[in-house]
């Protein structure tokens, strides 16, 4: 079982918001700052404060400045970047997984200004105050240990935002250059929601964008922005606990122990046939449930030029879908097919054999958020049973259900 750590990203990320998240999650503050080193005392002091947003409680990292001249607003070059980085208390491989996410920004900006990259000046990102945003980032995602990291489609707001070369579309193209392929969206809100402080953080650390991964949650945690939007609350969250995977145990009451089924992402494949021996179905099924197929199954349409055809429809795990794709060409008659990728949820399973005066029978529980809504008992054994005494099926699945009735 993993650890995994998920960014819920509907108001956008920054790298304060990131830190402040953590830090609400349960990261110890003073080990932040320790872990800062020399950059909380380069003309900066790092701070906590709670705050509310839209009616959220969350978490605030601030980063104040001191005197009129401060460091936080010079534009550095990679190599003063990596200096000051250097003068961090991080371990030796945290310090070079922030350096590499810096050369990475760098050859961002160099990318959209066409110049090499030791000629780039890092601006708003150079500045102390997002140099510890990600540093500090580093350690923190490092002190959770997480094995796995997911983000969520991003919000990133809309409008325009002013930077160091004037006003720019939000996204700012170095957000863009650093997302990549990450599904992003925007809201309601115009104003910049991704910073690239934020886009490099949690395009360097997720294996995976989508929605909230099956997990037990054991930590959450609500980074502030700046600003207080009065429709969204203007936090990004963090969820962080063990994952969860089907036919992992789960306990929903003492003793009893559950088959989890969680939301997974499936393909559906479906193409209409009306020129096959209907012989072929049956074989077409047990072929494609042998290859791992989740659901098979078929309904009768009426098609084009007013023949009746069948519908196959095939549910499976994504991966698969060449081997299914290639299963139904070889072994049907269609010419062509379809397929869509789909959330599919499931409730929470368990087998509960009950005795019966013919016999065991297994009753097939559905649990959602812990209350039971269906409780079946399992055909193949009723059947058994009923052959074996002479009966009709349904009388045996009678004598199941009252034999639930009275052990529940």
């Amino acid at each position: 079982m993993s650890r995994v750590l998920y960014f819920d990203c509907f108001s956008g990320v920054a790298g304060d918001m990131v830190l402040g998240a953590l830090l609400d999650a349960g990261l110890p503050f003073e080990s932040l700052k320790a872990a800062l080193g020399s950059l909380a005392l380069d003309g900066c002091d790092v701070n906590v404060r709670r705050v509310v947003r839209a009616g959220v409680s969350a978490t605030k990292f601030v980063v104040q400045e001191n005197g009129e001249e401060n460091s936080a607003h010079r534009h550095r070059h990679l190599a003063g970047i990596f200096k000051l980085i250097d003068g961090s208390a991080l371990s030796p491989e945290g310090r070079d997984r922030a350096k590499a996410m810096f050369q990475r920004l760098a050859e961002a900006e160099a990318a959209i200004h066409d110049m090499p990259v030791e000629k780039v000046h890092l601006h708003e990102v150079g500045a102390v105050d997002s140099i510890i945003d990600i540093v500090g980032a580093v350690y923190a995602l490092d002190w959770f240990h997480a094995d796995r990291v997911v983000c969520s489609p991003l919000n990133v707001g809309g409008g325009m935002v002013k930077s160091a070369h004037g006003m720019i579309p939000v996204p700012a193209p170095a957000t863009v250059k650093l997302l990549g392929d990450a599904p992003i969206y925007s809201g309601d809100v115009q104003k910049e929601l991704v910073t690239p402080t934020g886009a490099l953080i949690v395009s360097s650390y997720a294996a995976s964008f989508g929605p909230v991964p099956a997990m037990r949650i054991e930590q959450v945690g609500y980074g502030a922005g700046d600003n207080d939007f009065p429709s969204t609350p203007n936090v990004l969250r963090v969820l962080i606990g063990e994952s969860v995977t089907a036919g992992d145990a789960v306990r929903l009451k003492p003793d009893t122990t559950y088959e989890l089924s969680p939301s997974t992402r499936v393909v559906v494949i479906e193409c209409e046939i009306d020129d096959m021996n209907p012989q072929i179905f049956g074989v077409l099924m047990e072929k494609l449930y042998a290859a791992g197929a989740l659901e098979v199954f078929y309904v009768p349409v009426q098609m084009k030029k007013n023949r009746p055809g069948t519908l196959l429809t095939v549910v499976a795990p994504p991966g698969l879908r060449p081997a299914v794709s290639e299963i139904i060409f070889r072994e049907s008659t269609t010419i062509g097919l379809r397929y869509s990728e789909v959330d599919r949820e499931c409730l929470v399973r368990e087998h509960v054999n009950v005795e019966t005066p013919v016999g065991t029978v297994r009753m097939k529980l559905a649990w959602r958020d812990g209350t039971l809504v269906n409780a079946v008992p399992e055909f193949d054994d009723c059947a058994r049973l009923a052959a074996a005494h002479n009966l009709p099926v349904k009388e045996v699945q009678a004598l199941a259900v009252k034999a639930w009735g009275q052990t529940s």
